[in-house]
């Protein structure tokens, strides 16, 4: 069903369960009773009626922010009827439809009218607490506003965009580069992404509670596409192998580079790569970085290393004859300096043998039995290849409208479009193919597809291992960089770890997507924003002409 057409009957649902369970409130505020059932003009009447804003009802059915707002609506019109006590409040929030029906339908509900003049103290203690809640609620709402419709922070967590983008940067992503795509999961909590918190297993998000209502979907969208994802294009896009979240825009987001869009062809040779034939373009802001291998006669200073070069991920072995040093991602010029130190007894560039498929595997043991089984998220894709980080390809990449063969080779290369992108019902059954329960052997692809790669090639989870990221996942790509912090989250496949946690001034509001090697700096335009925001009721009042005294 379309996305809009769903919407609608979202809407129509709201709207008959709130004229069923308030229709009598509006009689008794002099309205038809079945203005209750119109949506957007029944909580237009509650804010004339209780003296609100009314322009606040334009944005009562917008996605998450909606039910933010009905809750608001709700709680007005109870306590417009009497019905403001903190268990009220509570089973308004709870239960609003129920609530307000026990209301509605019984005997005693009469519009409450307060008097300014004869109220108590502790009244009008309580209308400043609840004047204070209500300027919490709207900075809230606010804010949830621009984070779904706008902008949404993002952090860097691990190091696969090294030295593009750092561990600990903090970006604001566009929404809007690629067209807009609409919530998917109207009722949900704002500014979380897909857990509420870990509260099961530790590290396990499986057992933990989402943060956003599953039985309540809307099918995909995107409005005002005016551009797609191009070549060498920093995107930031919801990770489609997500095991935990069906709900796309629910998926954990990741961040890495467009290196081929639909219908080019990727292949590296040697750590090197290649898109359409060509070795690939790069960009100002880029820096090659491959896996080195050190074997030194005794231990390296790696923190003193940490302060020249920066966080060097790098895992330290002792051997028989002195340490080992797996560098997860260093530049030509950086392996040149280190392989000058004198501890340094050989340095080479670590590069898988060709043919040779990394295909990891996860081994399940029981009392009775003993399975191993293809660990895909860890494995090369796909997984029938004798393909590795290094050696990898030729592969195209589907567009839509491409017209692909199936049979049992080509078939683990698209799958998961079928099945999990497209959301086909694909079988397998005696060496023969079915789609939707019909045998074929051929498939028309429905959405393009794009191949996301990290600048960190040697320690980057990405398109390599999950595989082609369908249109639907983009969610937009990085504008600046607003706080940048070494050392606030740890690497965990490295022996050392930054000293402390610095901030990085010289990364702050600098545009992240230009592809320029020196960026420029915004700070001030933050500066000014901050300014306005924190300080307009004052600028406002050097600007407000002083009343006349009588």
């Amino acid at each position: 069903m379309n996305y809009f057409l769903t919407y609608a009957v979202y809407v129509l649902i709201l709207s008959v369960l709130m004229g069923i369970s308030t229709w009598k409130l509006f009689k008794k505020m002099g309205y038809n009773p079945l203005f209750a059932f119109v949506p957007f003009y029944n909580y237009f009447i509650i804010q004339k009626e209780t003296g609100h804003p009314k322009w606040w009802v334009a944005i009562a059915y917008l996605p998450i922010v909606g039910p933010i707002m009905m809750t608001v609506f709700h709680l007005f019109l109870m306590k417009h009827f009497g019905k403001s006590s903190f268990s009220q409040q509570l089973l308004t929030v709870i239960l609003p439809f129920l609530y307000m029906a026990f209301v509605n339908y019984s005997k005693d509900a009469e519009v409450h009218k307060e008097d300014e003049l004869y109220l108590t103290e502790e009244e009008k203690q309580g209308k400043k607490k609840e004047s204070f809640v209500g300027s919490i609620t709207f900075a809230v709402v606010f804010a949830t506003i621009v984070h779904v419709f706008v902008t949404q922070p993002f952090g860097i967590p691990t190091g696969s965009m090294e030295r593009t983008l750092l561990v600990g940067d903090f970006l604001f992503v566009n929404k809007w580069t690629y067209g807009f795509r609409m919530p998917m999961r109207p009722v949900a909590i704002p500014f979380l992404q897909g857990t509420i918190m870990d509260t099961g297993e530790k590290g396990n998000p499986k057992d933990d509670p989402k943060s956003y209502v599953e039985g309540i979907k809307l099918p995909y969208e995107r409005i005002f596409q005016f551009k797609k994802p191009q070549k060498n294009d920093i995107v930031v896009f919801n990770y489609p192998q997500d095991s935990v979240h069906k709900a796309i825009d629910r998926m954990d987001p990741y961040v890495k580079r467009c290196v081929a869009v639909a219908g080019d062809i990727i292949e590296m040779r040697a750590g090197r790569l290649f898109v359409n034939g060509k070795p690939e373009t790069i960009l100002g802001d880029q820096q090659k970085q491959h896996k080195f291998i050190a074997v030194t006669g005794s231990q390296l200073d790696i923190p003193s290393l940490y302060r020249q070069y920066g966080f060097l991920p790098v895992q330290e072995i002792q051997t028989q004859t002195g340490f080992m040093y797996d560098f997860q991602g260093l530049t030509d010029q950086t392996a040149r300096e280190i392989k000058a130190l004198p501890q340094i007894i050989e340095l080479r560039e670590h590069i898988w043998p060709k043919d040779s498929a990394a295909v990891a595997y996860k081994v399940n043991s029981t009392r009775d039995a003993y399975t191993k089984n293809i660990d895909t998220t860890q494995s090369i894709f796909p997984v029938n290849k004798k393909w590795n980080q290094d050696w990898y390809g030729p592969l195209k990449i589907p567009k839509k409208g491409d017209v692909v063969t199936l049979n049992q080779e080509t078939l683990p290369e698209y799958q998961w479009i079928i099945s999990e992108y497209e959301h086909n019902k694909l079988e397998n059954r005696n060496g023969k193919i079915f789609i939707n329960g019909k045998e074929t052997t051929q498939y028309t692809i429905q959405q393009d597809y794009y191949m996301m790669i990290g600048d960190n090639r040697d320690a980057s989870l990405d398109a390599r291992f999950f595989g082609f990221v369908p249109e639907e996942n983009i969610v937009g790509s990085p504008m600046f960089t607003w706080l940048s912090v070494e050392g606030l989250f740890a690497d965990k496949s490295s022996s050392y770890q930054p000293e402390g946690r610095k901030v990085r001034w010289d990364r702050m509001f600098k545009a992240t997507n230009t592809g320029e090697a020196h960026k420029t700096s915004y700070w001030w335009v933050a500066a000014l924003i901050l300014i306005l925001f924190f300080g307009w009721d004052y600028i406002a009042r050097l600007f407000k002409k002083k009343p006349k005294e009588d």
